[in-house]
């Protein structure tokens, strides 16, 4: 059977004046693909094997190339919006007709220009289309271990879950809602690092350093919050766990941390519903 979205391994079983006709080898060849007479290596003959890829083309027919797509089916690659239209986003991917990305299968508004991870699969009419809903499409495989850095594009943002990122472009990870921190955006990329390897090979991940090497990063962010309010931050360390989130993008804990260690180094006092930076003369 030929398969759509797929690199294959295909016979000429006729040749045409507008191409050839390539079948699954050692079939009785009613399940034909046509590859048209450009792409035909030159000197191909009936009994021939060529490396084609298999997809739909602008009147929606079965069609044969020897180019190479830049995304094939169960892969996640990054593509450049070349258009959008009525019914989606047109990608860029490598061949003469554009991939469409419906409306429904995006993660926020695209722009031609962009560049948006997806992954293939066969709509309902039996063509294929992207989506940016990449989970099921990521490797569990990767070579990294616990305390190692990587980089990767958040594609999804869960209250519950936390956000989901594809290391690499290509391995499933995840930063749990705890690890999360500041201003994560949804088709940014982040930096992080690997706190845990699960058993099913997926990623945790926290974009924190660990927390004797985070007190210095947040002590300095904490102090920068309470220049911008004049100096005076009006809440202090017996807030809500809320409230310092909001305000900090810090958990209790880390807060509480990174204000003992700037009243240790005397730049703050801790007021009844208040921290004040101490300006020294």
């Amino acid at each position: 059977m030929i398969r759509l979205g797929e690199k294959q391994e295909l016979e000429i079983v006729k040749t045409v004046e507008f191409g050839v006709y390539l079948a699954e080898p050692e079939e009785d060849g009613e399940d034909r693909v046509l590859l048209p007479g450009k792409q035909v290596p030159e000197g191909s003959r009936p009994g021939d094997i060529l490396s084609v890829f298999v997809y739909r083309d602008s009147k929606d027919r079965m069609i044969a190339t020897v180019r190479e797509p830049k995304l094939k089916m169960g892969e996640v690659a990054e593509l450049t919006v070349a258009e959008t239209g009525q019914i989606g986003a047109f990608l860029d991917w490598g061949l003469e007709k554009d991939l469409l990305l419906p409306f429904k299968q995006q993660r926020g508004k695209v722009r031609e220009g962009d560049r948006v991870l997806v992954s293939l699969y066969i709509d309902k009419s039996d063509r294929l289309c992207a989506t940016m809903n990449v989970y099921d499409s990521l490797r569990t495989d990767s070579p990294y271990k616990k305390d190692d850095r990587v980089t990767g594009r958040v594609y999804e943002i869960s209250d519950n879950f936390g956000a989901f990122v594809a290391v690499d472009n290509l391995y499933s990870g995840l930063i749990p809602q705890r690890e999360l921190y500041g201003k994560v955006e949804l088709g940014a990329d982040v930096s992080a690092r690997v706190i845990q390897v699960r058993e099913d090979g997926k990623l945790s991940l926290s974009i924190r350093e660990k927390a004797y090497l985070q007190m210095d990063k947040d002590a300095e962010e904490l102090l920068s919050i309470i220049d911008s309010y004049a100096g005076a931050l009006p809440f202090n360390d017996k807030a809500s766990p809320e409230i310092i989130r909001r305000e900090t993008g810090m958990s209790k804990n880390e807060f509480k941390r990174a204000v003992g260690r700037l009243l240790k180094e005397g730049k703050i006092e801790i007021g009844e519903k208040v921290i004040r930076r101490i300006i020294k003369k």
